[in-house]
């Protein structure tokens, strides 16, 4: 699907993102003994609850429509894929790449009322394949990890935020075939032989 999708077919990598916790904590600076000045954070925080996000990459421009929601039913699930399917016209082939995650699975009616649409699941303990695993990474690193919120609304508005500005000069991300070599080479085999 990534390398040869169907001549005119949308592809969709989609999943969900789960229990991301809008935590309060106070952050800061200090300055360690050796001079160099990083970024603190309190030990204690308050919890304000959890968000799920269910999010749809699209393969050809790296677009990314995200939906928070307090549960991840597959009634959440079938709620995000019809806003996302309403988008296109009946007669847009789509294609969705998914996890084996029992809530994307046994929505054979779901599908016979939308025949443009057909689901791929990658393969068992292979979701890394699914490219919206690479934007919940992103999202994590750059906007989540050591930020504060006071409730799962403002969470949730930093999400949709993320997901704009990310939205604003995206591009399709590219699978790339890196060389082992060297110490990763030598490391990976004593790894493969402990």
């Amino acid at each position: 699907m990534y390398l040869d999708p169907p001549e005119k077919a949308i592809v969709l990598c989609v999943d969900e993102k789960p229990s991301i916790q809008a935590l309060e904590r106070k952050t800061g600076f200090i300055e360690t003994d050796n001079g160099k000045v990083v970024r603190g954070y309190q030990s204690t925080y308050k919890r304000h609850g959890v968000l799920n996000l269910f999010a749809a990459l699209d393969v050809a421009t790296g677009n990314v429509r995200g939906r928070n929601t307090q549960t991840k039913k597959k009634a959440d699930f079938l709620s995000f894929m019809e806003s996302i399917t309403n988008e296109y016209s009946p007669e847009q082939e789509i294609h969705v790449i998914l996890d084996n995650y029992s809530t994307h699975k046994k929505h054979d009616q779901w599908l016979a009322e939308h025949p443009n649409v057909t689901f791929h699941f990658t393969p068992t303990s292979a979701s890394w394949l699914n490219q919206v695993e690479i934007f919940f990474s992103i999202m994590t690193r750059k906007s989540l990890k050591g930020a504060s919120f006071t409730s799962t609304e403002t969470l949730g508005k930093h999400i949709e935020d993320f997901i704009k500005s990310h939205n604003s000069n995206s591009k399709p991300f590219k699978w790339r075939k890196r060389a082992v070599v060297g110490s990763q080479l030598r490391n990976t085999i004593v790894n493969l032989a402990n």
